[in-house]
């Protein structure tokens, strides 16, 4: 029995993709304060994901306020965060 594959809008894709990008930013930290980064990560995607599907503003909001703090957080000057 095989499964379809789960079809996802262009948001979806763009959301997943962000938090995928996320953890490959975080492998370039050290590696003592990857745990540190990926708590972070999955604390802030939680905390928005009562968002509702169809709140295509707020997503899109979203999505450019996190790839605009993906960009600051990748910075090598960056090694640590805190929760």
């Amino acid at each position: 029995m095989s499964t379809a594959p789960v079809r996802r809008s262009g948001l979806q894709q763009d959301v997943i993709a962000l938090y995928r990008n996320c953890f490959r930013a975080a492998r370039l930290k050290p590696e003592a304060n990857r745990p540190h980064f990926h708590a972070f990560i999955r604390m802030e995607f939680r905390k928005h994901s009562e968002v509702k599907q169809r709140d295509f503003a707020t997503i899109e909001y979203l999505l450019r306020t996190g790839k605009r703090r993906l960009k600051v957080y990748s910075a090598p000057s960056i090694e640590d965060v805190t929760i």
